[in-house]
């Protein structure tokens, strides 16, 4: 079972990896032996972070601003100074943009939308081939998104452009998928329920109860998401790819 799961040795890029659910994810690879390089626009936050990983494991920071393409090939060109391959690619890396309907900017959904949906294509495109040259048929490469349950189902703020781009991501996880499958890379989507982040705090502050909302009773944890993170990058995920799964607590198909 060790080796099923194990992904001793692998590189791990992570965007957005300095905070949050970035943060969770290189922790629990960098716990089970692979080597994380982490991307964040806030150059401090991601050397802090980095050097917290480095007591435990191995972990090197990226300076990245994927809200342009130009941003994006420059992350693309920095992790090629450091490996020739990469086993994992998270884009995880997000934006949002709360505002009532009347009030909602058009520009919200450009900035939303370039982060969260043409900023994780342009970075597989970008680092494809070193995707695909440490891929084979008994272990693909693999791109995990990080989606949201606010693209399965109806979020409960306005937030009309982040939960229209999640709802992007994951369909643009199944065509990748496809697009992918022939050079032996998978590409699968998380879509996290509430877990604790800076993204999230408004609503863990302004509903205390927000647990008793969910089937299994309680908010995500850190474990929950690196668990299934490090299962799709490892054997026991290889034979998995085009998949949406939701890590809620039962959220999003229970209610």
């Amino acid at each position: 079972m060790s080796s099923l799961f194990s992904v001793a040795g692998k590189r791990v890029l992570i965007t957005g990896g300095s905070r949050g659910i970035g943060a969770m994810l290189a922790h629990g690879f960098v716990s089970h032996g692979a080597h994380v390089y982490l991307a964040a626009r806030d150059s401090e936050a991601c050397q802090a972070t980095a050097a917290q990983l480095r007591t435990i494991g191995q972990a090197t920071a990226l300076r990245a601003d994927l809200s342009t393409p130009e941003g994006v090939t420059g992350l693309a060109q920095q992790y090629e100074t450091h490996e020739d391959t990469l086993d994992v690619l998270v884009n995880n890396a997000g934006a949002t943009w709360g505002a009532p309907f009347d009030t909602y900017p058009s520009e919200a959904f450009e900035k939303v939308f370039n982060v969260n949906v043409t900023a994780p294509f342009l970075l597989t495109q970008a680092l494809a081939s070193a995707l695909r040259q440490s891929a084979s048929r008994s272990d693909p490469a693999r791109v995990i998104m990080i989606g949201s349950i606010d693209g399965i189902r109806l979020p409960d703020f306005d937030s009309f452009a982040y939960s229209a781009s999640k709802a992007a991501l994951h369909q643009l996880t199944r065509h990748m998928a496809k697009a992918l499958a022939k050079d032996a890379v998978t590409v699968n989507a998380i879509a996290p329920g509430y877990f604790p982040s800076k993204m999230t705090a408004f609503m863990f502050a302004d509903e205390p109860e927000l647990a008793q909302r969910i089937p299994l009773q309680r908010t995500g944890q850190p474990d929950d998401l690196a668990g299934i993170a490090v299962m799709l990058a490892s054997r026991a995920g290889a034979y998995i790819t085009g998949a949406v799964i939701p890590v809620d607590g039962g959220l999003a198909t229970l209610l």
